[in-house]
């Protein structure tokens, strides 16, 4: 089937020309063998830029990270600071900030994840500009850096509020039970195979 589409026209949606191939001369090629009008032409051009053109997506993201070496360095006079800029640098990445919240020696970052940049980038982000963040404030004497590594963890939309409860409520899981004890949890309840050599580097 071939479609005669005017010239000019089709510019009005580049990515309706990438997927319909169109040449410079506004012509298009069907895999049939009649000719269709211009109309029809078009109503199909729209019908499909419809279905073509919604992306919806509705993934829920837990994101754990570690000071380097384990050392108990996020003071509680600066680590609501703290969470509120990791909290800027996710929404500034387009994404959503759901809760953010840790312990002294760990972050916990509960995101809705567009599907725009992955999950690596965004932690690379999170980590480069926050140590920046906390160098550049001098809260520290020594240079602060995060540890090597992240666990990401998925989560059902059902799931937003116990997640979200479970991260504002961390001083109190952690007089139970250590980080280490909670990240190997993590691992293990989400079957994720892992190399005791390769986690993070525990002290306790």
């Amino acid at each position: 089937m071939i479609v005669l589409i005017p010239k000019g026209c089709y510019y009005y949606s580049i990515f309706l020309c990438e997927y319909f191939s169109l040449n410079p001369e506004g012509v298009t090629l069907f895999p049939s063998g009649n000719l269709i009008t211009i109309a029809e032409g078009f109503s199909t051009l729209l019908s499909n830029m419809i279905f073509m053109s919604g992306t919806f997506s509705q993934l829920y993201i837990q994101i754990v990270f570690a000071v380097k070496g384990r050392e108990n360095l996020i003071a509680s006079g600066w680590k609501d600071e703290l969470n509120k800029y990791i909290a800027g640098i996710i929404k500034g990445k387009e994404q959503k900030s759901i809760i953010v919240n840790g312990m002294p020696d760990h972050i916990h970052a509960f995101i809705g994840l567009r599907p725009i940049m992955s999950i690596s980038d965004l932690v690379r982000d999170i980590k480069n500009n926050s140590s920046n963040f906390i160098n550049n404030k001098k809260w520290l004497k020594g240079k602060f850096s995060w540890q090597e590594g992240y666990g990401a963890f998925s989560y059902s939309h059902s799931h937003i509020e116990k997640v979200y409860n479970y991260i504002l409520n961390q001083e109190d899981h952690h007089k139970k039970k250590t980080f280490r004890e909670e990240y190997v949890g993590f691992l293990k309840k989400f079957e994720v195979d892992y190399n005791e050599k390769y986690l993070f580097e525990w002290y306790n």
